[in-house]
């Protein structure tokens, strides 16, 4: 559901007049059940196939999950990850480099991939006449992976990190703060990785880890669209079955300390405008307790009658921006992250001092009634609106299929809708406190010469662009 991880990044449309359009919607989806219609097989060598027919438009996404992100990688070999979905556009034994994309294109489709703390997805829009190209497509690189150019993919993957990273403050920022609030766990360093890490990888690494990870046992195959799903089921089976796997991939077993502490961490780069970040840790899908912290970061920061920006962009004008973001369906517990750019002159201190006022509210008193059910209803608007979109759709099926079963997503609505203030109140008391807090501030040292782009603590894009799919970079 939610693919990007850092800051107010996850909003997937603005509501205002919910009421009844969104209670009508919500008991329509309750009363199917959002993945009845969907079919499944596992194939014999243990890959696992999604498919569900939505007659909407005449196109069609197949997507290709693996379950490797940056959280696979070991110390010394980080980056690893989002340096072999490059090269997996760079040939097979059977294409030449970039020849993947360019079949999509000549048959209308668009391609693209991400890479996260996670997974690593490969994905095509294309017309549904034309769904045997990509399958036929994914089973060859996924099976004859031979890359070309090594070293120039190299290159333009650390220039990436110096775009993306190294020149943008507030992901700068973020990348540091992830550091210093994982010190165990592997969610410690950035999905591009570090510099000097990524630039000593070699062309073994990559082909190693694509025998490892890329195998039919670690991958999901999600298909949505205007098809016949026993049909291309079908096309799957021919295409993937006789793929081989590798070794068994090595579980990840570190677990992070619980935090006993404030951690602070400061930063000074050239940048337009100060800014903070306040990290707390948190549970993921796993508990209970997601669903409430949802709809805390929902009263927090989501739109202008949200508690901080009424209160420090419209009423004090401390912050230019302001947001409040949770990646519940990330596979270890994550983080509840609050940022903001402050105005100039503004202290940081003086903003952490509002915000944590504002949380202090939200452990303490009383939450109305009316604000929590507005809170509600976004929450479970962008998650039903959001299905509008056949890559949504598939997106939402694979991350969840990727949690142990695709039709966790038909608890989602419920799970917000139980929701009570008291629950909201005791989730903020529990997690969103100082001893389990990782403080970072931005100090700039001057006029940033030229923006960046990209969030260095979720998803790192292939390409440049991927405007069908809502600029997901």
């Amino acid at each position: 559901m939610h693919i990007t991880i850092f800051g107010n990044c996850r909003r997937f449309l603005r509501l205002t007049a919910l009421g009844s359009i969104l209670s009508l919607t919500v008991a329509g989806a309750a009363l199917a059940g959002i993945t009845d219609a969907v079919k499944t097989q596992t194939l014999p060598n243990g890959l696992r196939v999604l498919v569900l027919e939505n007659h909407k438009a005449p196109v069609a996404t197949f997507n290709v999950f693996y379950r490797v992100g940056s959280r696979n990688e070991q110390m010394g070999k980080t980056g690893l990850s989002h340096l072999l979905e490059h090269l997996m556009f760079r040939g097979t034994k059977k294409l030449k480099p970039e020849e993947f994309s360019n079949i999509i294109q000549q048959n209308g489709g668009m391609d693209n991939a991400s890479t996260g703390m996670d997974s690593t997805n490969y994905f095509e829009l294309i017309n549904k006449d034309h769904i045997d190209v990509p399958i036929s497509l994914e089973a060859d690189r996924m099976a004859n992976f031979d890359p070309k150019g090594f070293d120039s993919e190299k290159a333009v993957v650390l220039e990436e990190r110096r775009l993306r990273t190294d020149d943008n403050p507030e992901d700068a920022l973020d990348e540091i703060v992830r550091a210093q609030a994982f010190l165990a766990h592997p969610y410690h360093w950035p999905v591009i990785g570090w510099f000097h890490d990524v630039a000593g990888l070699t062309l073994a690494d990559a082909m190693a880890y694509h025998e490892v990870y890329y195998s039919p046992q670690n991958a999901i195959i999600v298909a949505v669209g205007d098809f016949n799903a026993d049909q291309v089921l079908k096309q799957v089976s021919e295409a993937f079955a006789s793929i081989k796997n590798g070794a068994k991939p090595p579980p990840v077993t570190e677990v992070e300390p619980p935090q006993d502490g404030i951690r602070r961490v400061e930063l000074r780069h050239a940048a337009n405008l100060p800014a903070f970040e306040l990290a707390y840790h948190v549970p993921n899908l796993a508990s209970a307790d997601s669903f409430a912290l949802e709809v805390a970061s929902e009263l927090l920061a989501d739109g202008k009658s949200s508690r901080l920006y009424k209160k420090l962009v419209v009423e004090k004008r401390m912050v230019v921006d302001i947001g409040a973001g949770y990646d519940m369906t990330s596979f270890d517990p994550e983080l509840f992250i609050v940022s903001a750019q402050m105005r100039p002159g503004v202290k940081a201190s003086d903003t952490e001092a509002e915000v944590e006022k504002e949380l202090a509210a939200l452990r303490d008193a009383s939450i109305d009634a009316q604000e929590l059910q507005k809170a509600k209803n976004l929450e479970q608007a962008q998650f039903v609106f959001g299905q509008d979109s056949i890559f949504r759709e598939a997106m939402m099926l694979g991350t969840y299929e990727m949690l142990g079963d695709y039709r966790l997503a038909d608890k989602y609505l419920d799970g917000i809708d139980k929701v009570t203030a008291a629950d909201v109140q005791r989730v903020a008391k529990t997690y969103l406190v100082a001893t389990n807090m990782t403080q970072g501030v931005l100090i700039p040292t001057g006029i940033l010469p030229q923006e960046g782009g990209g969030l260095s603590g979720g998803q790192v894009k292939h390409s440049a662009e991927m405007p069908a799919f809502e600029a997901m970079r």
